[in-house]
């Protein structure tokens, strides 16, 4: 099968406007975000970036974000996720459990930030307010700031915008990532256009490349039944690299019964090191993507190794001479 095959798989009533902001209690103001906003793909795709750095950031602590909106409001992921960006330690307690207390919390840790990234707090596009009232507007501000400063070579999403609608129905847009024409957007892969333009035939590819990798595995008595969680910690990915590739890995170069993330994390990261000397990574992918179990980051790393071995196969069956 060859490396082309992916490509083929491949509101509001009338008249009512929305404010452009919120009153919410005790004078304070929640941007509103429009349904055509939320449902933008660029606007989405910065979620999805956003969530995936601060997880693959948090990873040794076991903490876990599945929301902007709804888990950052209260300081406490804030507070672990500036202190390990910034290396250093915040005099906050650790449990704020009341709302006084996580207010408290919430504007220690964003006098930190605003400092780091040398910010008066009236040059900020966000406040404790707007941030404990869960504005996903200023969540997003916030967090893409600290990408840039701390992680500046981090993929973010270019020309995301915010579109509200203020008095006499003037559109009011608010840039939330840098703008760039469409010659400096980075080049996407075919998984990129797998998942946007035909989800539906994400489950295609991946039995076809579920169907390799058990025939490939037999010999060792392994199989694979879930694509997205089993190559999570490493394991079948460092053996199946050393059928394929030949390669004799030593147990004591990797974890073959891995408990904990940061052992997963030295398996996939092992694997892709492999990978990348072979020539079998045509994209980055974050190790950390992998032990999050990113089917798209997981499907990158085994179609290439996929359609090197794929082809071998063909060319081998193809008698000598004949025509290409």
């Amino acid at each position: 099968m060859e490396p082309e095959f992916l490509y083929d798989l491949l509101q509001l009533p009338k008249g009512v406007e929305p404010p452009a902001e919120e009153e919410l209690s005790k004078g304070g103001k929640k941007k509103y975000l429009p349904p055509t906003s939320r449902k933008d793909p660029k606007f989405e795709e910065l979620q999805k970036v956003l969530m995936e750095w601060i997880n693959a950031t948090l990873l040794p602590e076991h903490i876990v974000v599945r929301s902007l909106e709804e888990d950052m409001f209260d300081g406490l992921i804030l507070h672990h996720l500036f202190q390990r960006l910034a290396a250093l330690k915040l005099e906050a307690e650790d449990i704020a459990l009341t709302a006084t207390s996580q207010k408290h919390k919430l504007t220690v840790v964003l006098e930190a930030v605003n400092r780091s990234l040398q910010l008066e707090e009236w040059q900020a596009k966000w406040s404790v307010e707007s941030i404990f009232n869960k504005d996903l507007l200023s969540t997003l501000h916030l967090l893409v700031a600290l990408a840039k400063r701390f992680q500046p070579d981090l993929s973010l999403p270019t020309n995301v915008q915010s579109t509200k609608s203020g008095l006499k129905s003037e559109k009011l847009v608010e840039q939330l990532t840098e703008y760039s024409t469409d010659k400096d957007e980075p080049p996407k892969d075919v998984f990129d256009e797998l998942f946007k333009l035909a989800p539906e035939k994400v489950n295609a590819v991946k039995e076809a490349i579920v169907n390799f990798v058990n025939q490939k595995l037999d010999r060792l008595g392994l199989s694979v039944q879930n694509l997205d969680t089993q190559f999570a910690d490493g394991v079948i990915l460092l053996l199946l690299i050393g059928q394929l590739e030949g390669f004799f890995l030593h147990l004591k170069e990797f974890y073959l019964t891995p408990n904990s993330p940061a052992e997963m994390l030295h398996n996939v990261t092992l694997a892709l090191e492999l990978l990348k000397d072979e020539g079998l990574l045509s994209c980055p992918v974050s190790p950390e993507d992998i032990v999050n179990k990113d089917a798209k980051s997981t499907l990158r790393v085994l179609y290439g190794l996929f359609c090197k071995h794929t082809q071998k196969a063909h060319r081998d069956r193809t008698p000598h001479g004949a025509p290409n």
